[in-house]
């Protein structure tokens, strides 16, 4: 099929070759939203937070975790503060240990912050609190929207574990989208995607 289509790649049936693609597809993909300008980047975040608050609607009384932005994703911290300016409030995720579930806790800008894992800032205390609204970075979201993170399976892990089911979604560019990530039995879906499109 390769020498009529190019593009045809066979359907990955291994778990060793699935890591690998995941892998490589990871950097291509983190490569490529690293490549558009800075200034590209702030109007698609701008374009996203208009998109978001389309799809939530009334904010007020909802605790929506977002993330502190990393390797070129979206920033959506100037929506951050108008979740809050709305009634709204706001968390960050953290990494409490490897292979374990994230915690959340409460944040709204100003707040105190500390280096978390790979120097992300976190709240720098709090207790944890559970979000109506989990927002998610992809690196990758493919038709079903599965997503493709950065390898360590937090959120889906945390998504498992919580107990009620939040409304999840994931953000990310265009530039994205893919044609599977090759789903295993543990990824859970986002329920909507919002780029800048």
């Amino acid at each position: 099929m390769h020498e009529l289509d190019p593009e045809f790649r066979a359907p990955l049936s291994d778990w060793t070759d699935v890591r690998r693609w995941r892998k490589a597809e990871r950097e291509r993909l983190i490569g490529a939203r690293l490549a558009v300008s800075a200034d590209a980047r702030a109007a698609m975040s701008q374009r996203i937070a208009e998109g978001l608050d389309t799809i939530i609607g009334e904010i007020r009384g909802r605790m929506v975790s977002l993330y502190w932005p990393f390797r070129g994703e979206p920033d959506l911290r100037p929506w951050m503060a108008s979740i809050n300016e709305h009634g709204g409030r706001t968390a960050l995720p953290i990494v409490v240990e490897k292979g374990h579930p994230l915690i959340f806790r409460a944040y709204k800008p100003g707040d105190r912050l500390e280096k978390g894992v790979w120097n992300i800032p976190i709240p720098a205390e709090g207790d944890p609190v559970l979000p109506d609204i989990v927002i998610a970075p992809i690196v990758g979201i493919d038709p079903a929207n599965y997503r493709l993170g950065y390898g360590g399976g937090f959120f889906d892990r945390t998504l498992a574990a919580m107990p009620f089911k939040p409304l999840v979604i994931g953000v990310g560019y265009e530039l994205q989208r893919i044609a599977t990530i090759y789903p295993q039995p543990h990824d859970i879906p986002m329920d909507r995607i919002v780029t800048e499109a």
